[in-house]
């Protein structure tokens, strides 16, 4: 049984535990607020820049289609393009975004594809290297930039239209988690190269004519596509993370209050046992006198 001194000094440690989880969980919730509006502000940009790209789809075809869209015309090289957070402390955020990353790596890979991972971010690294260490192709590091923005995205998209220029992979997915509240962050999956043809174009029935032709703004359009979707998985990643830290922490704060109650509630036993055991041997020593 633990000794009075030992039991004072776990209280004491575990109420600063508790501090610590209490301020973390302030910063998040602050810095989520800021993060989760970033994110939602972004989304209507992507879907626009999508609706203007299906119309422009279905007016170019054949030859005439830029590589981004048209692909390689082969789908048997797969790159996994996974983004993770930089720090931890957020629940199980990043386990879920590495699992569903292993789900789909695991289905290519018994449909005979060849895949390789580019990973962003440094939480997402260790799992799947210890899977995956011969299929690695690079890593990204976001973990020196304060706030990651565009400038990031755009780097980490050029880098990938560069490799799939010279061939390095056919087909490029992006797995990233998205964010739908400070209790729920969903791993989703989406193809990122080639860019995907909408099935529907936006627009009805109406004519437009564009200057100049579809060819020449997608060439412009279609890796500013890539680097939207990859800018808004890094804002989604931000607030993912924010909301899923805020959440671990306010646990991790409700945990360590228990464990206090209970821890003092052990020691106020003890202490009234020791009291009473000297209260005895006192009582005892003055009969024998």
């Amino acid at each position: 049984m633990a000794s009075l001194k030992e039991l004072k000094d776990r209280i004491g440690s575990v109420k600063s535990t508790q501090k610590i989880t209490k301020a973390k969980q302030m910063v998040a919730a602050a810095k989520l607020r800021r993060a989760q509006s970033a994110a939602e502000a972004a989304r209507p940009y992507a879907e626009r820049l999508a609706a203007v790209m299906a119309s422009l789809a279905t007016k170019v075809s054949g030859d005439s289609a830029p590589k981004l869209l048209a692909g390689t015309g082969s789908d048997q090289k797969h790159l996994l393009v996974v983004v993770n957070t930089d720090k931890g402390l957020c629940g199980g955020l990043n386990s879920n975004i590495v699992k569903e990353a292993k789900a789909q790596a695991t289905r290519l890979i018994a449909e005979g594809k060849d895949v390789q991972f580019y990973l962003i971010g440094k939480k997402g690294r260790a799992p799947i290297k210890r899977e995956y260490a011969n299929r690695i192709a690079k890593h990204f590091d976001t973990s020196a930039v304060k706030n990651v923005g565009f400038e990031e995205a755009d780097a980490a998209a050029n880098e990938l239209i560069e490799m799939f220029e010279t061939g390095a992979f056919d087909v490029a997915h992006l797995v990233y988690p998205t964010f739908k509240s400070a209790l729920a962050q969903d791993p989703t999956t989406v193809q990122l190269i080639p860019v995907p043809s909408p099935e529907e174009a936006a627009g009805g029935d109406a004519v437009v004519e564009y200057e100049p032709g579809e060819e020449e703004i997608l060439e412009e359009l279609l890796p500013r596509y890539v680097k939207t979707q990859i800018f808004g998985a890094l804002l989604e990643r931000e607030a993912s993370e924010q909301g899923a830290s805020m959440t671990a922490m306010d646990n991790a704060t409700r945990n360590a209050g228990e464990l206090i109650n209970k821890l003092t509630i052990q020691y106020n036993r003890s202490r009234q046992a020791a009291i009473t055991t000297e209260l005895i041997e006192i009582i005892a020593g003055a009969e024998a006198l």
